[in-house]
């Protein structure tokens, strides 16, 4: 990024020279066309500011700059207006940024169209503005002619950084403009997190029940080529007489300002001549957001038949992709890019005879949209509005440097993802995407981290629907408890258990257990007492069956739920299991630890802080000092192998690390949830006891890594859904919203709730809170 500073010497920030802006956020400044203005590019500007106010507080201020050619009015939101036919505008708004503002940088969305006739003044602003400078082009022509291929190296040379949103536009900008690639960052176009509502149910709202969908939307214009469509639908309709096209959207104003709805009239001409009209709907309005998401997500085709070989990228393009719609396009440089791992079908320009025969093969084979939609889906997971503002972030933060200090917003409580996967027995274990997986069946140990959940959002906001979660959750770990004093682990939808319980360990699925109900117990004083009182039958009964456990993990849930248990009655028996289980790990680790190793075992696995946190809360109860030495030596010594300055990298199953020996570096992702939950757990534990202020944080360090804090930088938790993903692999995320994934989320999420006490960051509840640390 050296590269890029050097293109833009760089005054010292306002906050240096004038001590009125000391302690003040940086301000970053947004020049783009906005709302209420209505074309492609003010959508996407407004989407990406949410996004990147959403994602990050109190970092900076983002101030708008609209672009103006006619007579919108702005609300509140908009800071300043540029007037792109108005040389004086550009004057003014130049004294705005150097003189009156603590503005740090300047983002330009650039589109040709937006400064026709007006080049040389929009050069010479952006020649005469002193932060630096980036640059998003919407459009990069291939081939370009001498006069065009000159002024985009006139703003390369005075930008800091260039973003375009396709690798296609990046190699248009280093071999037909011979831009250097360290300037190029591609960010690709933002698309919507969807819950993926049913279609059926989506249809029948709309009335649409029984058709086949096919759809395209956006600002209406003979660019689109409709008519491609319509030519079409007779061949369709033929073999399936259900189908219903629908046209969303409005014409483009410009259309309107120069032509009016010629267009449109010509459309409705053809579909009259056609005879058509039952299966052609056009929907000639601006829609909501929501409602564009709904009509996508109830699309069974969506088509794309744009003519225009140059344009560079669709926001309707990724936004139907995001939906789950199979894809029909063109092969403008984006879809092609988009298609290329089985998410989309490419046509060419204007051939109505190829698209008929595409549509009729997917609308006969559902089993290959449905392959076409999964593919599109994680395909587009990327792309996702919260991770393109972190992409962008990034950017800003590699210009700035020390001026821009980054921090997350936690995001609000949702128990939506929890409650979908949860039948009137118990949570379900897997799930595709963020639909139940319904043959996965059911595990003790995501019920048991079920019912923990529960009960820390119980004890933090007293939700009275909270107990009828507690009551299931408890009711299935009580099922799965055997005569013997075991707790089988694996149900099936027909609440039968598998043989699966026949070839596994189910020691942990036993601690997790006993770790669930002591939990359970240490809330007897808020928790209907029938419910503890069973509780606490079934925790004795267990507790039998404790001293028979080897496994290290289970012997360390166990001890957790020991002493959670002892809140409430701290018996000699369950003392004393405490302090043999608690015994055991101590000659584990004098057994294995030496001057390099201070573990456990001879490896570090799965679950690893569980391990120091189950001794530090042996010390707790019975004051042994080696368990205090070894619980601080051990924890320090595994935070030591998964924490950088900035960011947490748990071990990865796919390459334990073991004595003598580092992970090796090929072993990238593999990370899991739980893994990272487990960590913040024990780092609040050992916080509050010794109030050292590294492990906090480290704590909101490893809480950031469901945020994007990753080596992928892409979110981990999806706020749309409530759900988590369930790893974070070498090269992508696992979109799978399991039980484990999102439960190891939600207990991460309510511990930071304990240190969230100022009112500025985060709406828990309708009540606004800060992240404090």
């Amino acid at each position: 990024m050296k590269n890029k500073l050097n293109m833009r010497k760089r005054l010292p920030s306002k906050s240096a020279l004038n001590p009125l802006y000391e302690n003040k956020v940086p301000q970053l400044l947004m020049i783009s066309t906005f709302p209420p203005r209505e074309c492609g590019i003010a959508t996407y500007t407004q989407d990406l500011i949410k996004a990147i106010r959403n994602k990050f507080a109190e970092s900076f201020e983002i101030k708008i700059c609209a672009l103006e050619n006619g007579g919108h009015q702005y609300d509140k939101n908009v800071n300043y207006v540029l007037k792109t036919d108005n040389p004086e505008s550009y004057h003014k708004l130049i004294e705005n940024i150097n003189w009156h503002d603590q503005i740090e940088l300047v983002i330009l969305q650039h589109e040709f169209g937006l400064f026709r006739n007006n080049e040389k003044e929009l050069f010479q602003f952006l020649s005469s503005i002193h932060p630096p400078l980036v640059v998003v082009f919407h459009t990069v022509l291939p081939k370009p002619e001498e006069e065009i291929k000159q002024y985009i190296q006139n703003i390369a040379n005075i930008a800091n950084a260039l973003v375009v949103m396709t690798n296609a536009a990046k190699e248009l900008l280093e071999n037909d403009y011979h831009i250097k690639k360290e300037q190029i960052t591609v960010i690709s176009h933002g698309t919507h997190l969807v819950e993926h509502a049913d279609k059926n149910i989506l249809k029948k709202k709309y009335g649409y029940q029984d058709r086949k969908i096919l759809s395209t939307f956006g600002l209406l214009s003979s660019g689109k080529s409709i008519e491609t469509t319509l030519a079409a639908l007779p061949s369709i309709i033929e073999q399936h007489p259900e189908v219903l096209f629908l046209i969303i959207g409005k014409t483009h104003p410009c259309i309107i300002q120069n032509e009016g709805e010629k267009y449109r009239q010509n459309l409705e001409l053809i579909v009259d001549n056609l005879q058509i009209n039952s299966n052609v709907e056009f929907i000639n309005e601006y829609l909501s957001l929501d409602t564009l998401l709904e009509y996508l997500q109830l699309t069974d085709i969506y088509l794309f038949t744009s003519k225009d070989p140059n344009q560079a990228v669709s926001g309707t393009f990724s936004y139907a992709m995001s939906c789950g719609c199979p894809i029909i396009s063109t092969p403008i440089p984006h879809a092609l890019e988009l298609s290329e791992k089985g998410t989309g079908i490419i046509i060419n320009f204007n051939d109505s005879t190829q698209l008929a025969q595409e549509v009729i093969n997917l609308l006969n084979h559902e089993s290959h949209r449905n392959s076409i939609s999964l593919n599109g889906l994680h395909q587009m997971a990327p792309t996702a509005w919260e991770n393109s503002a972190i992409a962008h972030v990034q950017l800003f933060k590699e210009i700035l440097g020390a001026n821009l200090k980054i921090q997350y917003k936690i995001p609000e409580i949702n128990l939506n993802h929890l409650k979908k996967m949860t039948t009137n027995f118990g949570i379900i274990q897997f799930s595709v995407i963020n639909q139940p997986d319904m043959n996965s069946g059911y595990t003790v140990d995501d019920n048991a981290r079920a019912l923990i959940a529960m009960c820390q959002h119980y004890k933090a906001f007293g939700t009275i629907d909270d107990l009828k979660y507690l009551n299931l959750y408890f009711n299935f770990i009580s099922y799965c408890f055997q005569d013997e004093g075991c707790f089988l682990n694996y149900v099936n939808i027909q609440k039968q258990f598998t043989a699966q319980n026949g070839t596994c360990n189910l020691e942990d699925s036993f601690g997790r257990a006993i770790w669930a109900l002591g939990y359970l117990l240490s809330l007897h004083n808020i928790i209907p007492a029938d419910l503890i009182n069973k509780a606490q039958v079934l925790f004795d009964k267990a507790m039998l069956q404790a001293s028979t456990i080897h496994s290290t993990r289970a012997m360390a849930f166990i001890i957790k739920g020991l002493y959670y248990a002892g809140i409430k009655n701290n018996s000699l028996e369950n003392i004393a299991a405490m302090e043999e289980l608690a015994d055991r790990l101590i000659q584990m680790y004098k057994h294995e630890s030496d001057k390099q190793w201070k573990w456990y075992e001879s490896y570090l696995t799965y679950a690893n802080s569980v391990i120091p946190e189950a001794i530090l809360f042996a010390w707790l109860t019975i004051r042994k000092s080696e368990y205090l030495s070894t619980a601080i030596i051990s924890f320090d010594f595994l935070i030591s192998k998964i924490f950088s300055q900035e960011a947490i990298k748990v071990i990865s199953n796919k390459g334990w690390m073991h004595n003598n020996l580092e992970t090796d570096a090929i072993h990238k992702g593999g990370e899991q949830p739980i893994d990272v939950a487990y960590t913040i757990m024990a780092l609040s534990e050992f916080y509050n006891v010794f109030k050292i202020k590294d492990y906090k944080y480290k704590m909101f360090t490893a809480f950031n890594w469901f945020l994007g804090k990753n080596h992928l930088n892409r979110i981990v938790y999806n706020p749309c859904t409530g759900g988590c993903y369930d790893g974070v692999e070498n090269g992508y995320i696992n979109l799978n919203q399991g039980a484990e994934s999102t439960i190891s989320y939600l207990m991460s999420r309510l511990i930071i709730q304990k240190y969230i006490r100022s009112p500025k960051d985060i709406v828990q509840n309708g009540v606004k809170q800060k992240m404090f640390y």
